[in-house]
């Protein structure tokens, strides 16, 4: 599978959104800076989530973003989807044009790993990664290293 940055970022960024937002708004600066995200690329992101339906943004003074959702209810797949990432392990891009215009010896194997992967991240909370004490550890490691600029 070939999973880019626009799916990492989104998952890391919304991760970050999670574990921090529980009592406000966090701001994508505030994500970027933690993350070594670029802003820009953020809000672009940020776009594409908040048409999803997984984050809403409040404005004015110490607006910023929060999950529309609880993190429970927010899977890794629907993240990596709402940023028009494909999970998809295949050449062709799932056309099964990958030989002469037509389907490679391998293209059946290479979409059942697809949908195996699919399967897998929609079965992953963001609650669930919350849960797991390495993520609080490195969040708070994270926050105390940039306490200086934030």
């Amino acid at each position: 599978m070939r999973l880019t940055t626009k799916g990492r970022y989104a998952v890391t960024a919304m991760l970050d959104l999670a574990f921090h937002s529980q009592k406000k708004p966090i701001t994508l600066t505030d994500i970027a800076t933690r993350q070594i995200i670029s802003l820009s690329y953020l809000e672009q992101l940020f776009s594409r989530l908040r048409k999803a339906g997984m984050v809403t943004g409040v404005r004015g003074p110490g607006g910023g973003y929060q999950l529309s959702r609880q993190p429970e209810d927010i899977n890794i797949a629907e993240i990596i989807n709402a940023v028009d990432e494909q999970i998809d392990s295949t050449k062709c891009a799932g056309k099964g044009n990958c030989h002469n215009n037509g389907p490679c010896l391998t293209h059946d194997l290479w979409t059942g790993l697809s949908a195996q992967i699919y399967d897998y991240l929609s079965e992953i909370s963001l609650a669930e990664i919350l849960a797991k004490g390495s993520v609080a550890d490195i969040a708070e490691s994270q926050n105390s290293a940039l306490k200086p600029l934030l």
